[in-house]
């Protein structure tokens, strides 16, 4: 009973992570400005979009692993690789372009 529960409890979280960054025109608020080109605020504000609901609000885990010290383990091309293909039961391309590179670049200075 216990597997059923987390089974559809992981799944709704997928399906609700895949759905977070379907905001096209996220990088045209602000006149295209991103907050003054605040690459962490904007890579910050991709991440809860797309990736808080699985690995937590302040990158502590859950349903997906923690990440607050993944830029020791792994670096930002590495990072990014994970988000265009995705790893375990991660979906890759849940983040693409420009907002995966911030993203990944981000969570890379975290040691």
């Amino acid at each position: 009973m216990k597997w059923k529960l987390a089974t559809v409890f992981l799944g709704a979280s997928l399906a609700l992570a895949a759905c977070g960054g379907g905001d096209d025109n996220a990088g045209e608020q602000n006149g295209g400005n991103n907050g003054g080109g605040d690459t962490t605020a904007a890579a910050e504000q991709v991440y809860q979009q797309s990736c808080a609901s699985c690995h937590g609000q302040d990158l502590s885990g859950g349903v997906g692993p923690n990440l607050q010290k993944v830029g020791s383990k792994y670096s930002a091309d590495e990072i990014k690789e994970v988000i265009a293909k995705g790893r375990g039961s991660m979906p890759g391309g849940i983040i693409q372009g420009e907002d995966a590179d911030k993203v990944a670049e981000w969570l890379a200075a975290k040691k």
